[in-house]
């Protein structure tokens, strides 16, 4: 068990201390190929790391997972944190992690493989694959059971059920969106895929090919809000607004923004972390606003005005960032997707 203090980062900004009182000097990283100790076992390390104090500290809680696993394995939509914990699907198996697991971390489910990826429902967890073939575990069940069954389409990339009982699934090609459990499908072409969804206060925003797409209608219409020649890469809820980020082709940097308005306009708030094509998150808890970087994990506490680097990057990786309640999860990945 490994805890990553802060405290010696304010004196020694590429220096790690643990609690056992090792310290890395002049390093950014945590040493190639470290491995938590249990007894003369070896076990997983550098997988996963979760803080629960603002990013203060963070504590590696990769023991229970397969030792041979790798961030980078894990897929697209292969992990979520909800109030029940943290999930992620790797093969055949499925992993969770209770808010208040102690080493080993993680108890392991047999999972249907053909199902790759996992995200949050309404209710529980829902599973789908590429083919269109969804499964919903409800919180505190164990059994998975299929739904969405009359869904037509294929090249399925995410599924996201609304506050108010619609559900939308993103292909290759389209958005469908369904307002009777998936019995019935209307189609949309908003410019390309939706690969991730939020809501809030009547205010519909999702990623697509062209960027960050709105719709105030239930998803009946949308409208392009963010525009920069490349994709969008993700979108979040924050305190009062919205937080995206995109990809700059002029410039081929990912910009970081926040929208207070409902999104309807975007104010940059990246001018404090240094220029990349790989940022890869952002998050806000408890006041705080966290970025996954390709140098480590950001931190600010002025809505993006400045930011301080609190967790240096892991093997050149970076941290792909999760949030359930007061907690963070960081799984360190190669370009960051």
């Amino acid at each position: 068990m490994k805890i990553h203090h802060l405290s010696f980062l304010l004196f020694f900004p590429f220096s790690f201390a643990f609690d056992q009182a090792l310290e890395f000097p002049q390093s950014s990283s945590l040493p190639d190929g470290e491995q938590a100790q249990k007894g003369d076992k070896a076990v997983a390390a550098n997988i996963i790391f979760k803080s629960v104090d603002g990013g203060q500290t963070w504590q590696d809680i990769s023991e229970g997972l397969p030792e041979s696993l790798q961030g980078d394995d894990i897929p697209r939509d292969g992990f979520l944190a909800n109030d029940h914990g943290a999930f992620l699907r790797t093969g055949n198996e499925i992993y969770q992690s209770k808010p208040n697991a102690t080493a080993p971390f993680w108890k392991r489910e047999v999972f249907p493989d053909e199902h790759s990826s996992i995200v949050p429902g309404k209710t529980g967890i829902l599973a789908y694959n590429s083919s269109g073939q969804f499964l919903q575990r409800i919180n505190g069940a164990s059994l998975w059971s299929p739904v969405y069954t009359n869904f037509p389409g294929k090249g399925v990339r995410t599924v996201f059920e609304t506050v108010g009982g619609a559900v939308f699934i993103g292909s290759n090609s389209s958005l469908s969106k369904s307002i009777d459990g998936g019995e019935t499908w209307k189609h949309f072409h908003t410019g390309g895929w939706g690969l991730k969804f939020v809501e809030s206060k009547g205010v519909l925003l999702a990623t697509s090919q062209e960027g960050i797409i709105r719709s105030t209608d239930d998803g009946e219409s949308w409208e392009l809000v963010i525009s920069e020649g490349g994709v969008g890469i993700t979108v979040e809820c924050i305190k009062g607004g919205f937080a995206a980020i995109t990809c700059n082709t002029e410039t081929e940097t990912r910009r970081v923004r926040t929208s207070y308005d409902g999104g309807k306009t975007w104010q940059p708030v990246d001018a404090g972390l240094p220029a990349s094509l790989y940022i890869a998150s952002i998050k806000e808890v408890g006041g705080y606003m966290f970025c996954g970087h390709p140098a480590g994990i950001y931190r600010s506490s002025d809505k993006g005005k400045t930011w301080q680097l609190l967790l240096p990057s892991i093997e050149d990786k970076v941290f792909n960032l999760f949030v359930s309640g007061n907690a963070i999860y960081a799984i360190p990945r190669g370009g960051g997707c």
